[in-house]
């Protein structure tokens, strides 16, 4: 499993001579993908709409083909399942994302969560624990809701 996710990474992320520097970028990105994975597990029944709506997030923001995204969700889902808390991955986010880059992410969870147009209590429980945990203000964490709701109720995903 560990080498197929490196495989993945030297091959479609990595720059031959960059390799090492994009190390922290790599892990930041496959742990954002996780905690967008991990949206569509919030629900007794996940809905497609929120797995199709991570792959377009995963394509918008890391700027990869279908292929692409598939492979670090594939990275993502198992390194997710292995997780044990969240911390894990916003520790990594923290290191490598810039406050800006941590509201859009915020905002991408709202999204996923919104996918599917109704928000349950546990989605709204892992944006704001997400949220807690890489520092977004909470003024941020509700726009981003609001935006993400209004979005969905006029059918703007």
């Amino acid at each position: 499993m560990l080498n197929s996710i490196r495989t993945f990474f030297n091959t479609h992320l990595s720059k031959p001579g960059d390799r090492s520097a994009a190390d922290g970028e790599q892990v930041a990105r496959r742990a954002a993908a996780a905690l967008l994975l991990e949206m569509t597990h919030m629900e007794d029944e996940p809905q497609a709409i929120e797995r199709q709506t991570v792959v377009a997030l995963v394509r918008e923001c890391f700027g990869m083909t279908y292929s692409q995204a598939e492979a670090l969700l594939g990275c993502a889902e198992a390194e997710r399942n292995g997780s044990t808390d969240y911390f894990q991955f916003t520790s990594l986010i923290n290191e490598h994302y810039t406050p800006e880059d941590k509201a859009c992410l915020v905002a991408a969870l709202w999204r996923v969560a919104f996918a599917d147009e109704r928000l349950g209590r546990y989605e709204e429980y892992l944006v704001r624990k997400v949220s807690d945990l890489l520092y977004v203000p909470h003024n941020v964490f509700i726009q981003a809701k609001l935006a993400a709701e209004q979005a969905a109720t006029s059918g703007a995903q």
